[in-house]
């Protein structure tokens, strides 16, 4: 199957089903040397994991992962990681009725045209749990990033009409710890407690009507240094857009001000530059929101992925089934009457792979680079 590897260095390939033996990712390009065992990586799994609220859906699976290559006694030894994730909790027979049919909203139809058959359990490929190859990558990435000082902050910005009111500048601006605190106190992973009540509210509402809701998730990145990203067709904010846009379920990406921007004009927009006590140059304002003709400009990374309602409600429905009639259906079986809490850390671990294969490329981007590395 095309289309199932990210990256130019390092580059991560994922694969399985959502009902089938297990999942799983490989990750090449990773440094030897790295520290890495399982645990850096469970701790990531177990965000996404199904069925720790009511929010998610009731699918029960521990998502304990298995380093089968890669890593030798804690450390990383510079071949390709491959890693497992083994199903558990697989009730394909809630599945068997959409075989005949093309639910709403999902890729059923699109598979079909492409390929003449799918694997209609819970969406196969296309469903949601093969993002544990993409987080299980992420992992990784962010230890690397974390060698360099680079730091992601991500969490739930909106949930249909609820918004967290703190702007991105003034989240930085609180104590990175406390904020990731007050982050993981709720299932809902808003940073507002106010807001996390509100989205409640909003969803036990959605629930009773047997309906979804969708939702925005906003990502933070300090430490980035500038002159990250490649121009033209390699652009940081262009790969970024990429890697987002890829997981399932998104429909819109920003940066810094994003559609916003179109309704300002160039002197609000523009972020003047200036030098700091310490006489570096920095920007007074991050309108653009990390980066300039898509190279980082030493900034923090601002970037917001737009999700839809889960495609898979219980509300009565019209569709199309294979013998070509127009029929009307329930869908049943195990959903998330929201993925946004769930897909925060899936945002974390695409921007992660994105932004280490940025550096690693950028490694090449000048010859005095090269030759401090190689002539010692």
């Amino acid at each position: 199957m095309a289309g199932s590897t990210f990256g130019n260095i390092f580059k991560i390939t994922t694969w399985g089903e959502s009902h089938g033996r297990g999942i799983g990712v490989v990750v090449d390009g990773a440094p030897a040397g790295l520290a890495l065992d399982e645990a850096d990586i469970q701790k990531y799994l177990n965000r996404r994991k199904p069925g720790q609220s009511k929010f998610s859906t009731p699918r029960r699976e521990d998502d304990a992962v298995e380093i089968l290559s890669g890593v030798f006694e804690g450390k990383t030894t510079g071949t390709p990681i491959s890693l497992i994730v083994y199903n558990q909790n697989q009730n394909s027979k809630d599945y068997s009725e959409i075989a005949s049919y093309y639910r709403p909203g999902h890729a059923d139809y699109t598979f079909d045209m492409k390929y003449g058959f799918r694997d209609y359990r819970g969406g196969g490929r296309s469903s949601g749990r093969e993002t544990i190859g993409r987080v299980a990558a992420g992992a990784i990435a962010a230890k690397i990033l974390q060698t360099l000082g680079i730091t992601l902050l991500t969490y739930t910005r909106a949930i249909g009409p609820v918004e967290i009111k703190a702007s991105p500048c003034e989240l930085l601006a609180q104590n990175h710890a406390e904020i990731l605190a007050k982050i993981s106190e709720n299932p809902l992973y808003m940073p507002e407690e106010d807001a996390a009540g509100r989205a409640r509210s909003y969803l036990e509402q959605c629930i009773k009507e047997q309906n979804s809701a969708g939702g925005i998730v906003e990502c933070l990145v300090t430490g980035m240094p500038p002159g990250i990203g490649e121009p033209v067709f390699e652009k940081l904010d262009a790969n970024l857009a990429k890697a987002m846009l890829s997981i399932g379920a998104v429909k819109g990406f920003e940066m810094g001000d994003g559609f916003a921007a179109s309704a300002s004009t160039g002197l609000a927009n523009n972020d003047m530059f200036s030098i700091s006590e310490q006489g570096s140059v920095g920007k007074q304002t991050n309108h653009a929101g990390g980066t300039l003709g898509g190279i980082s400009d030493g900034s923090a990374l601002i970037l917001r992925t737009a999700f839809k309602p889960t495609p898979s409600i219980a509300a009565m429905q019209q569709t199309v089934n294979k013998s070509g009639e127009n029929i009307e259906i329930q869908i049943h079986g195990r959903h998330d009457p929201i993925i946004v809490p769930r897909a925060v850390v899936v945002v974390e671990a695409m921007a992660a792979v994105t932004l280490v294969d940025a550096l690693f490329v950028n490694m090449s981007a000048r010859i005095d680079a090269v030759q401090k590395f190689y002539l010692k």
